[in-house]
């Protein structure tokens, strides 16, 4: 078990030990011949709420946490967002919302299309979800965990001729329908992508984890990346690897390059940082999926805790209609049991209590905004810029006010009679067909979803940062594996893709 030498040099490094750097390392560490370190900003997490999936959105902001913030956002009425993002073994499993949804075919078509590469698509990438899931634990809830609320919430659906589908993944690809939403825990407690990969594998001579280390910099030579600066239990050196793989997330990996001196030359040079390679597209294509918080209702009966995570169901619909089956997927609507508001809202829904309310959640699958994040200065003290730019486009804000239409649809549905007492959020006063007054409502009740993705992109045109290899352009030895890398959103939750990801790579590691 190497948690506590310090290796100079190895085969291998990856720096990052969250869900990817997790799965990467235990598959490539397989191999007794190959030296594998792995470097982790966090520290084991001990704190037992970690592990009870009711709490998740209430441990945000806890030392196990990057807790980044946005800049003020134009199309959240100037609001700023909390980012919450995993710090410690297990990365971002530590602390997200345990939904474990593949995607949809028409995702991964957008995947090809963008890296000409057809191992991206559906088909191809099914066996790595087939793997991950022989893996890590996902519970596909029957009535007996499931809320009374939500089996009459997907019913309501069903009577409004929404098609009811077995689970989210296992549908031949297609998510259109009303179904609970699987979720990675086990016996009554969240499972981390580090419990199930990385933990059981550290006895494994050729494998090393550092935890509690900082990264400064990639150290580049011509076109090879030959080690990293680092601080090591408050001791700074260098460590050399052959290969170097990033998987840091969204959010750490672009920044790490970009202090490495790697990016658009504007952002580096503003930064007092020096140009080493420059690749304009480093840190730009972000994007995120928001959730409306959301269309609040009291409840004319007591609503039982969850015996689950609180956000039980996503149904996923096309703009076409509710019967759709098939196809791509725009618009989201999901319960929650319980009340759910943004902090701009609070104080509008203060009637709305636990155990005397639930909210619908509604949001846009596939939103085409876009923004960038980027350093402000050469070091690790420096706050990032994070822009996501959220509903900057007429696509977005459209289906945002038809998602919330179809959210009062169901809301207001003879299916949920029995449960429907008041419409706390948005009210009486936001009329249908209103669209000023419903964009000016989504403006405030918007909250992130927790899925940033695509800051450092795979694409097979000259412009994208990393090839559909997974290695970054320009350079002959250093890869990215995890959501940054992602073209173009999935339509649910991104956490099964980045393991499908770390799967596929993992398994043609040796051939590139």
């Amino acid at each position: 078990m190497g948690t506590s030498s310090t290796n100079t040099r190895t085969d291998v490094l990856i720096i990052g030990a969250g869900s990817a750097g997790s799965v990467v390392a235990n598959r490539l560490s397989a191999d007794p011949s190959r030296s594998v370190t792995v470097l982790e900003a966090g520290t084991r997490v001990t704190d037992p709420e970690m592990r009870r999936p009711e709490l998740w959105p209430f441990i945000h902001g806890r030392s196990y946490d990057w807790a980044y913030r946005t800049t003020p956002q134009p199309g959240l009425a100037g609001r700023s967002l909390d980012w919450a993002r995993g710090r410690g073994p297990g990365g971002s499993s530590l602390v997200h919302a345990m939904a474990h949804m593949r995607g949809c075919r028409a995702d991964f078509d957008r995947w090809v299309e963008a890296t000409g590469d057809e191992r991206w698509g559906w088909d191809a990438l099914l066996p790595y979800f087939d793997r991950t899931e022989s893996v890590l634990p996902v519970l596909r809830p029957g009535p007996e965990l499931s809320s009374p609320l939500v089996q009459d919430y997907l019913a309501a659906w069903e009577s409004l001729g929404v098609p009811s589908i077995p689970d989210h993944n296992h549908n031949g690809g297609e998510m259109l329908g009303a179904t609970p939403n699987s979720v990675t825990i086990r016996d009554g407690e969240r499972v981390t992508v580090s419990d199930v990969y990385l933990d059981p594998v550290l006895e494994r001579p050729n494998l090393t984890l550092h935890t509690g280390v900082t990264v400064h910099r990639l150290l580049i030579d011509g076109g090879r990346v030959t080690g990293v600066t680092v601080t090591i239990d408050g001791r700074d050196g260098v460590l050399t690897a052959d290969e170097v793989i990033l998987c840091g997330g969204s959010i750490g990996d672009p920044l790490l390059l970009m202090r490495s001196g790697i990016g658009d030359p504007a952002v580096l040079e503003a930064a007092g940082v020096e140009v080493l390679l420059p690749s304009e597209q480093v840190g730009k294509n972000l994007h995120d999926h928001l959730l409306g918080a959301g269309n609040v209702y009291t409840s004319r009966r007591d609503v039982p805790p969850t015996r689950l995570q609180l956000s039980e169901s996503m149904t996923y619909q096309s703009r076409l209609g509710l019967t759709e089956t098939a196809g791509p997927i725009d618009l989201v609507v999901g319960c929650v049991v319980g009340p759910s508001a943004s902090e701009a809202l609070a104080a509008e829904a203060a009637d709305a209590v636990p155990g005397h309310a639930y909210t619908l959640l509604f949001g846009v699958t596939n939103p085409t905004s876009r923004g960038s994040l980027r350093i402000s200065g050469p070091d690790l003290d420096d706050e990032p810029v994070i822009d996501p730019n959220y509903l900057d486009t007429e696509h977005d804000r459209e289906l945002f006010r038809l998602a919330l239409e179809r959210a009062r649809l169901v809301g207001a549905s003879a299916g949920l009679s029995a449960w429907r007492d008041r419409e706390v959020l948005p009210g009486r006063s936001l009329a249908a067909g209103d669209d000023a007054a419903a964009d000016a409502f989504i403006a405030r009740a918007a909250i992130t979803h927790h899925h940033p993705v695509g800051t450092l992109r795979m694409g097979d045109g000259d412009e994208a940062p990393v090839t559909p290899e997974l290695r970054v352009r320009g350079l002959d030895n250093l890869f990215v594996v995890d959501a940054a890398v992602i073209p173009s959103i999935t339509a649910g939750p991104v956490h099964a893709s980045v393991l499908a990801i770390a799967e596929a790579f993992s398994a043609r590691y040796t051939a590139l």
